[in-house]
């Protein structure tokens, strides 16, 4: 299909969505809102990130360049989701590297754009977005909500539920962690009412969908006190970004 062709049969689709360019130059943010508006697309402009937190926020997708880009997409991610802002994130650079491109995958992002916007890859992201963006939030939603909850945990409370993902009994929890099984339960009961479930499968599962690295297994309990929650943010390639949330008291 000639290009014309294609940009023409998305338009319409692409009408429903906006794009919120944000960072970099003026110069750059309005390159990028031209080649927006020719493949029918409405874009909206910020200077910088906290332009657009405090806002109602269209369908669409964050453009994120310049500075964000140094501070790193999960940065833009996490911020944007803390203002409830669920909206995916696509990365624009000059001439992108492909450790930049991993790194920014590795990271949430939905895609990598170089700058300046060419048509045909902005056509190529829009349809991608079109296809993946709703399944791509409510992914990302249930990740982040998950790992806000799991944050919530004691210490203790996050050993416990680590080994039960291991699939160890109370009585096998608590001689990992030598303590009493009726200690071991208290934690149990504790930690479920925290993340507020009822039964110890659906307690394993959204530390799954939470996608947390286990505390399980990692040796002595001087380990565990001083060790982090890690974030394991799932990569479409064979590596995977780790980083860290901060520990409930």
């Amino acid at each position: 299909m000639h290009n014309g062709a294609a940009r023409d049969s998305l338009a319409p689709m692409n009408q429903q969505l906006t794009l919120h360019i944000c960072g970099g130059t003026s110069r750059s943010r309005a390159e990028q809102a031209r080649t927006a508006f020719a493949l029918g697309c409405h874009a909206e402009i910020y200077a910088e990130l906290g332009e657009l937190l405090g806002r109602q926020v269209a369908p669409g997708a964050v453009l994120a360049g310049g500075m964000l880009l140094e501070a790193g997409i999960g940065n833009v991610i996490d911020r944007l989701g803390a203002a409830g802002i669920w909206l995916p994130v696509v990365a624009v650079a000059q001439a992108p590297g492909v450790q930049d491109v991993v790194r920014a995958i590795e990271e949430g992002a939905l895609d990598v754009l170089a700058l300046p916007l060419e048509h045909d890859e902005l056509a190529r992201m829009l349809a991608k977005l079109a296809g993946a963006a709703e399944r791509h939030v409510a992914s990302r939603r249930s990740m982040v909500e998950a790992q806000m909850r799991i944050a919530t945990l004691s210490r203790r409370e996050r050993q416990v539920l680590d080994w039960l993902a291991e699939g160890f009994s109370n009585k096998l929890i608590a001689r990992a962690l030598a303590i009493s099984p009726r200690t071991v339960e208290i934690h149990r009961a504790n930690m479920m009412d925290k993340l507020g479930v009822e039964h110890s499968a659906e307690a394993v599962r959204l530390q799954c969908l939470a996608g947390l690295e286990s505390t399980a297994r990692r040796g002595g309990e001087e380990d565990l006190a001083s060790a982090p929650l890690r974030v394991i943010i799932p990569s479409t390639g064979d590596r995977a970004q780790a980083r860290a949330l901060p520990r409930a008291a």
